[in-house]
C-alpha cells in the first residue's frame, strides 16, 4: 500500500494495444500522471479519448516519466525501443526503471537489461496474465524478475494495475516463467479438445463434462476459464490472438533447445501449434486451436 501523501509516479506507457491500453487507463484511474506512444495513430487516439495525454515519440517519455511499461508484441520490437537510434537508451536518464509486461524472450531481456545498466538505468520483466479484461480493471497476475531494490521500488505501481505479483527471481526469470505459464496453457487447450471430442463421441453433454473435470483432478485453468468463457458459448473473443500463442510456443521450444532438453510433449505441442497456422489464421482468437478436434463451432 501506498502511505498517505506519497507522491504518485510518472508512468509512461510504450504500447497501447488491447493490453497497454487497459494498463494506463487503469494506473490513470488510480491517480498516477500517465503518458502513452504507440506507432499506430489509432492506438493513440484510442487513448487519448480516454483522458490520458499521448505522444508519438519515446523522447518526451523518456524525459519526463518516473518509469517505462513496455507492452509490446515481440522481443525484436522490445529491442528495438530500447536500443534504437529513437529508443530509451538514446533519451531516457540515468534512474529509469524499465518494466517489460511483454512475453519476450529472457536471453534478449538479460540483454537489454545489461545494456540498460551501463547507462544507470535498470529493467524489471513482469509479463502479464489475465488478457485485455485484467489489464483495464487492475486484475491481472504478474511473474516479475529483477533485482530486489527495482522490484520493491516499482511494486507501488505494479500494484496499481496488477491483482497479484510473484517475485520469481532476477531479471529475465519473469519471462522464463511466463513462457512455461503459456506452453502450458497451449498444451492444455490441445488435450482439453481431446477430452472433449472424446465426451461428444460418446453422447456425453461438453458442458456436463466441464463441470465434473472443475470438480476433479483433471481441472486446469483451461477447462475453468477458457472453455466456459469463449469456447462452449462460441464467443471466441478473448482479445489474445493464434499469432500471439504461436510465438509464445516458439519462444518455449528455443528455450527448451538453448537447455539441451529432450520434452516430447512440449515438442509436439510446439508441433501442432505451428502446423495450424495451415487451417486457422493469425489474427484468430487462441481458443479456436480447440477446432482441429471439434471443427468450427
Amino acid at each position: 500500500m501506498r502511505g498517505e501523501g506519497q507522491e504518485m509516479a510518472v508512468v509512461g506507457v510504450v504500447g497501447l494495444g488491447n493490453m497497454g491500453r487497459g494498463m494506463a487507463i487503469s494506473l490513470t484511474r488510480a491517480g498516477h500522471d500517465v503518458l502513452g506512444t504507440d506507432t499506430s495513430d489509432a492506438a493513440r487516439a484510442a487513448l487519448a479519448a480516454a483522458g490520458v495525454a499521448v505522444f508519438d515519440g519515446l523522447a518526451p517519455l523518456c524525459t519526463r516519466a518516473d518509469l517505462l511499461i513496455l507492452s509490446l508484441p515481440t522481443a525484436e520490437i522490445v529491442e528495438a525501443v530500447v536500443t534504437g537510434k529513437d529508443g530509451i537508451i538514446a533519451h531516457a536518464r540515468p534512474g529509469l526503471r524499465v518494466v517489460d509486461t511483454s512475453t519476450s524472450n529472457p536471453e534478449t531481456t538479460r540483454r537489454l537489461a545489461a545494456a540498460l545498466a551501463a547507462r544507470g538505468m535498470a529493467m524489471i520483466d513482469a509479463p502479464v496474465s489475465g488478457g485485455p479484461k485484467g489489464a483495464i480493471t487492475a486484475t491481472m497476475t504478474m511473474v516479475v524478475g529483477g533485482a530486489d531494490d527495482d522490484v520493491a521500488a516499482v511494486e507501488p505501481v505494479l500494484s496499481d494495475m496488477s491483482a497479484k505479483r510473484v517475485h520469481v527471481g532476477s531479471v529475465g526469470a519473469g519471462h522464463v516463467c511466463k513462457i512455461i505459464n503459456n506452453l502450458l496453457c497451449a498444451a492444455h487447450l490441445l488435450t482439453a479438445a481431446e477430452a472433449m471430442r472424446i465426451a461428444r463421441d460418446a453422447d456425453v453433454d461438453p458442458a456436463r463434462l466441464l463441470e465434473g473435470l472443475n470438480a476433479g483432478s483433471g481441472r486446469s485453468g483451461v477447462t475453468q476459464v477458457n472453455l466456459p468463457s469463449w469456447v462452449l458459448n462460441g464467443a471466441f473473443d478473448s482479445g489474445f490472438t493464434m499469432a500471439l500463442m504461436r510465438k509464445d510456443v516458439r519462444l518455449a521450444a528455443q528455450l527448451i533447445a538453448k537447455l539441451a532438453l529432450d520434452l516430447p510433449i512440449a515438442r509436439e505441442t510446439a508441433r501442432v501449434w505451428s502446423d495450424s497456422a495451415a487451417s486457422i489464421g493469425d489474427g484468430e482468437d487462441f481458443n479456436r486451436i480447440v477446432e482441429l478436434q471439434l471443427g468450427r463451432m
